[in-house]
């Protein structure tokens, strides 16, 4: 489903990744846990095209973008490739990003209209649907303003959900919520990934990548230390650095 191969990328000459390559199999629920600065923001990134990398090469579904250094590199292949993704993979970010003037259907029917050309009569009806999904449908004609900071990433995971997406990438989706509200959102979130959509999660919760992770990956400074199930990796690390890392949460 997704290929990462050879990718490295550099901020102002600092190196972040180099060489990294990670399969994610269809179908799979692939965690990313490590520290802050570790890399996991920016590899999601990558996936969809938000970041720019300088050599290798990501596919997803067989569109594949390449690294500005490479060959392969050609700008109008990039974009369209980009454009493709981008219908096949929904993002939800540490930020709820709604549109504030808009409400909550409206955030959710934006994007199916007017990128995906899709009828308003269409749009409604999904829009309603992945509200269920995520149990705002009581929500949908309220305002971000009115939502609590739960209820705001649920309508942002409802708003990825509505252009139908294959692969769904989750870029600490809990970090801006308070702790109470943590687990409602975690909640939906197990629930959508039991149903068999391949996804990708860079969080800080280890129980939770303990209990829905089919892999977890644990990334170190832009290297990939440790990669396994989740019984491997939370209960029989290899890498002292994974060991010294989970000591502070798994007591």
């Amino acid at each position: 489903m997704i290929e990462i191969c050879n990718l490295s990328k550099q901020y102002s000459r600092q190196p972040l990744f180099k060489g990294l390559h990670l399969n994610v199999p269809k179908g799979s629920v692939v965690t990313l846990i490590g520290p802050s600065g570790s890399g996991k923001s920016t590899l999601l990134r990558c996936i969809n095209g938000l970041e720019t990398f300088q050599e290798g090469h990501i596919s997803v579904s067989g569109q594949k973008l390449y690294g500005i250094n490479e060959q392969n590199y050609d700008k109008a292949q990039i974009n369209q490739a980009l454009k493709n993704i981008r219908r096949k993979v929904g993002m939800v970010f540490q930020q709820f990003n709604l549109f504030p003037h808009m409400t909550v259907l409206h955030n959710i029917t934006e994007a199916p209209t007017h990128v995906l050309g899709i009828s308003r009569f269409e749009t409604k009806s999904n829009a309603i649907s992945v509200l269920k999904k995520v149990h705002l449908e009581g929500k949908a004609e309220s305002h971000p303003g009115q939502l609590s900071g739960g209820e705001q990433q649920r309508a942002a995971i409802a708003r990825a959900l509505a252009v139908k997406p294959e692969t769904m990438l989750f870029d600490e989706p809990t970090s801006s919520l308070d702790p109470e509200m943590i687990e409602e959102v975690l909640a939906v979130i197990k629930e959508l990934v039991s149903e068999g959509m391949t996804t990708i999660i860079a969080t800080h919760e280890m129980g939770f990548a303990r209990d829905v992770s089919t892999h977890v990956v644990f990334l170190d400074k832009g290297e990939i230390v440790e990669y396994g199930s989740p019984k491997d990796i939370f209960y029989n690390p290899k890498n002292d650095r994974t060991r010294a890392f989970l000591s502070r949460f798994m007591k």
